[in-house]
């Protein structure tokens, strides 16, 4: 325990604090013992990624605090130091200059105070009008009670900010009979922003009953914060929401804003992850700063049905404003589909999908997103088709790369429109006509797409693909799909298919598809970012060098491929 002069006040915080005498701060840098303790040596490592984030060993969940200090970027995530399951969570942390090279550090954040003694859960960074960084975290204090906390560096002039010290009169929100919140479901601070009234703002993830709530607070100093009479927003039915974000993005251009700019030229997405589907979902809508109420755009479907970055496996996510370049980049934590069991058996869980950019779509309806451009620079061995018929029926490999391990770019160009199967209105839920559709059953159009990881025999793939059908007023509907159905001879995983409808004209738009293979993962999207879909899959036979790779049409129609570019992935230095 350390008391602070207000000297010392001052350099931790500038003039955010100058409104108070003495602040007595904690450090969290001290190591534990007890938290040291690891798993076993894992012993299968063929379904381990090359360059998707993740620690050496251990579970990994929640990707927390994403931020950009002195031409570093870093990025915490919720972490158990003792075995492949979640549990004895502290914040791990690593550093990078690219986004796609990291270095690891001591843990950040760990259960250290009455405040957060039995937890510290996810929460965001805020960087200061005048470049500070300040962390807000869920700490669980021994009533089982979850509140929000502070944390700061302890050294501003280091570049890796290695020691944080947290506030030793945390918590600074917590649930009271006053307030009325529920003190089980109230977690996950947000990137706070601050008014043209100089007051910060920041939400917190509640729910009331089965609503779903975004709790807001304000603050002059960052340190007294009120809770407002209302919400930012709320929603029935949705349950706990977990890991808000809310943040503008540009209505004039695809560059990135800073999380405080308000107005006309901006609108504002409010992102929900859905504690009782697993699923993050997101609104589009408008901000009223004055009200300080969030409202969606007129439409809006305001569950897991509506609008998601990733309709597979991707969850608890995460942006930040990256200033150097700006632009606004997206975290997603993807956890496994394989057993608990096969999880400790291999030593660790779950991985973090590739940072994505995301900007508003020319239509203001939806955002795009797409890999960062930094992870191309791990692409080598190009292989190019320029067109290439796909007949019904056929399979064709494309050879030449690591097919385990690889960038893929595929644009298809679509005739014979009138052979599209007619749409039926009841089909509104994706995932389910994906699953009743698979990349097996023959269609008019479609399926057609990539068969990935696959083996030589096809005994195992995972199949991306698309299927289009004739709607009404001559208008077409895309369906996007990923089968994860034959994607393993290990009957214990999960083979959940997903899928979503892409808003694409294919009369007019060119249907696009990228997918990144990373052995275990597969992250595609299809329309040029409109539609993300990431599964998780363990092949037993098409692992490492014997993985192939397929185009493929099992429709009636013939399709062409008009281009398609595929690279072997280099190995990132990852932790």
């Amino acid at each position: 325990m350390a008391t602070f002069s207000t000297w010392l006040l001052f350099c931790f915080f500038s003039l955010l604090l100058l409104s108070h005498n003495i602040i007595q701060l904690e450090a969290s840098h001290q190591v534990d013992e007890t938290l040291l303790e690891t798993s076993s040596t894992p012993i299968i490592q063929h379904h381990r990624t090359a360059y998707h984030f993740q620690p050496p060993k251990n579970w990994m969940n929640d990707p927390n605090a994403p931020m950009l200090y002195k031409g570093h970027y870093h990025f915490f995530y919720q972490y158990n130091p003792k075995g492949a399951q979640w549990g004895n969570i502290v914040w791990a942390h690593s550093t990078s200059t690219d986004l796609v090279n990291w270095t690891p550090h001591e843990s950040a954040i760990w259960p250290s105070q009455p405040a957060d003694i039995k937890g510290c859960w996810s929460g965001s960074a805020t960087i200061l009008p005048d470049g500070k960084p300040v962390i807000l975290y869920t700490g669980v204090n021994p009533q089982n009670q979850q509140v929000q906390n502070l944390a700061v560096p302890k050294n501003l002039s280091d570049p890796y900010l290695i020691e944080w010290v947290k506030f030793t009169k945390n918590p600074i929100m917590a649930p009271t009979e006053s307030n009325r919140i529920n003190a089980s479901s109230f977690r996950d601070p947000t990137t706070a922003w601050l008014g043209p009234d100089k007051r910060w703002r920041v939400i917190v993830g509640s729910k009331r009953n089965r609503r779903g709530l975004a709790i807001l607070y304000k603050s002059k100093d960052f340190v007294h914060w009120i809770k407002t009479q209302h919400p930012l927003h709320s929603a029935k039915d949705n349950g706990m929401w977990e890991c808000p974000d809310f943040f503008p993005v540009s209505i004039a251009s695809n560059v990135g804003v800073e999380t405080s700019v308000v107005g006309p030229k901006a609108k504002h997405v409010l992102k929900l992850s859905l504690d009782d589907t697993k699923h993050d979902y997101y609104t589009v809508g408008s901000y009223d700063i004055e009200k300080d109420v969030y409202t969606p755009d007129e439409g809006s479907v305001e569950s897991d049905l509506g609008l998601r970055y990733d309709y597979g496996k991707f969850y608890a996510s995460k942006t930040f404003f990256d200033s150097a370049k700006n632009r606004r980049i997206l975290w997603g934590w993807i956890n496994e589909s394989s057993s608990a069991r096969d999880d400790v058996k291999k030593g660790w869980s779950g991985v973090q999908a590739i940072p994505r950019t995301l900007w508003l779509d020319k239509s203001k309806k939806q955002l795009i997103q797409w890999p960062i451009s930094e992870i191309e620079k791990l692409r080598v061995n190009q292989v190019r088709w320029t067109s290439k018929v796909l007949k019904g029926g056929s399979v064709i490999e494309v050879t030449g790369i690591t097919a385990a391990q690889a960038d893929v770019e595929t644009t298809f160009k679509i005739t014979g429109l009138e052979r599209a199967e007619v749409f039926d209105s009841s089909w509104t839920n994706p995932q389910i006509l994906c699953s009743k559709k698979g990349a097996l059953v023959k269609g008019g159009l479609g399926p057609f797409g990539l068969k990935v990881l696959a083996s030589k025999g096809l005994e195992e793939y995972t199949a991306v693909f698309f299927r289009i059908f004739k709607g009404n007023n001559n208008k077409y509907v895309v369906l996007m799909c990923s089968d994860q159905s034959r994607s393993s001879l290990n009957s214990n995983n999960d083979k959940t298919n997903y899928g979503a409808f892409l808003n694409v004209d294919p009369v007019h738009e060119t249907l696009s598809l990228r997918s990144l293979i990373d052995h275990s993962i597969v992250e595609s999207f299809g329309g040029e970012g409109k539609v993300c879909i990431t599964p998780r899959v363990y092949p037993t036979l098409a692992v490492d060098s014997v993985a192939h790779l397929y185009a493929f049409n099992y429709g009636a129609q013939d399709v062409q491929i008009t281009g398609l570019s595929a690279w072997s992935m280099k190995k990132a230095k990852i932790n």
